[in-house]
């Protein structure tokens, strides 16, 4: 098998790839360890900047999101007993995000790049990325039970931590960060009508806690927990008291039902800087993690591909490869504001017992500060709903 461009798994950042090269005619070929069901059928969080929206729409993928889901002008804070509104639609001159599961966004995709004949290849496994500095990279893999080569032009490796691409990059020359935060989330799906009509995020003297949703008729719901800790310690009765606690307002009720599907996720934060080998480029979850407390993972990979798209459009159609040999430049003044964000959400609005009570008054400054001031709110608002993009990008 031959193509332009090799991608290494069908999430956001690979899949988003896809469709930009072939709508500027370049060919490539997605390769993904995963069947179609497992892909589709992981159901994963997903708030939409406003640009990742309007790319949708550009791309004529925006029909399902534009019935299901949920458009916010903005989020509420709360702490020491009030809630405060950030109206993001006003702070930013009209922009809003847009709460759409991630796997949602995945079908969309995934049934818009098969229906114009795009290749996708499910239960496709890469065993090795092979002679990456040289002209003709290639990807072996297995599918069917058999092995198969496809050589290509250029690789990208969409294909998260844990997959081959990053670990074909020589470890010396990996230039890598990480942080881990001292607490995780435990998350559930619920049936139950709506509470609010936008995200709460909370810091009560208990921790943290999040109210988000899915659909008029099933919430989704966070508890900060020991990221160690054991599910069989939560049954729903403590859990439903842990956000009772944490999200109470007179005059409020936090509505209830039955709790359908409950899980702990640890935070943490991680950078790749060496996001380019050769002709190996990796992209979204494979340079970067970031704690989910911004809702800054899937737009993060999305803007990778944006770059890369660009700069491989400049190699076919312009002979020109300079914004390939920036790539890594240009993503990582993004990713680095995108990790600092979510810095910033996480300390302030979580619980550390690691921290002393001068800090945590800080962290409720904070809070304090931006309800106080236009300024600290528009930061935050300006990048809650995603930063401009700079003119190389």
């Amino acid at each position: 098998m031959k193509t332009q461009v090799g991608i290494v798994g069908a999430g956001p950042a690979g899949l988003f790839l896809a469709h930009l090269l072939g709508r500027a005619g370049i060919a490539a070929v997605i390769l993904e360890a995963r069947s179609r069901e497992d892909v589709e059928g992981t159901i994963r969080a997903g708030v939409l900047e406003q640009w990742v929206v309007d790319l949708l729409r550009e791309l004529g993928l925006a029909g399902r999101l534009e019935r299901l889901a949920d458009f916010h002008r903005g989020i509420s804070l709360q702490w020491n007993g009030q809630r405060f509104h950030l109206d993001m639609y006003d702070l930013t001159g009209g922009k809003q995000v847009t709460v759409y599961p991630q796997h949602e966004v995945l079908r969309d995709l995934i049934a818009g790049l098969l229906d114009r004949g795009g290749t996708l290849l499910f239960e496709a496994k890469v065993e090795a990325l092979e002679d990456l500095t040289g002209p003709t990279p290639r990807l072996r893999f297995r599918h069917g039970g058999a092995e198969e080569i496809l050589e290509c032009d250029f690789i990208v490796g969409a294909d998260g931590f844990h997959g081959p691409s990053r670990q074909a990059i020589p470890a010396a020359l990996r230039r890598e960060l990480h942080k881990t935060y001292p607490f995780g989330w435990l998350g559930i799906l619920t049936e139950a009508p709506r509470s609010w009509h936008e995200l709460i995020y909370a810091n009560q003297a208990g921790g943290f806690a999040l109210l988000s949703t899915r659909t008029p008729e099933i919430q989704r719901l966070y508890i900060q927990c020991d990221p160690h800790d054991d599910l069989a310690n939560w049954p729903d009765e403590r859990i439903w008291a842990e956000l009772d606690s944490r999200l109470a307002l007179e005059g409020w009720t936090l509505h209830k039902g039955p709790i359908f599907q409950k899980g702990i996720i640890p935070l943490r934060s991680f950078v790749c800087e060496t996001m380019h080998y050769g002709r190996l480029f990796l992209a979204g979850d494979a340079a970067h993690i970031v704690p989910p407390t911004g809702a800054k993972g899937l737009n993060l990979a999305v803007a990778d591909v944006k770059v890369l798209a660009r700069a491989l459009i400049a190699h076919y159609h312009e002979q020109d490869d300079s914004r390939l040999a920036r790539y890594d430049a240009t993503c990582l003044k993004r990713i680095w504001k995108g990790e600092r964000f979510s810095w910033y959400m996480t300390t302030m609005l979580h619980r550390n017992a690691a921290e002393t009570e001068f800090e945590r008054r800080i962290h409720l400054a904070d809070l304090d500060y931006v309800r106080s001031s236009r300024a600290a709110a528009t930061a935050l608002a300006e990048n809650y709903v995603g930063l401009p993009f700079e003119d190389d990008a």
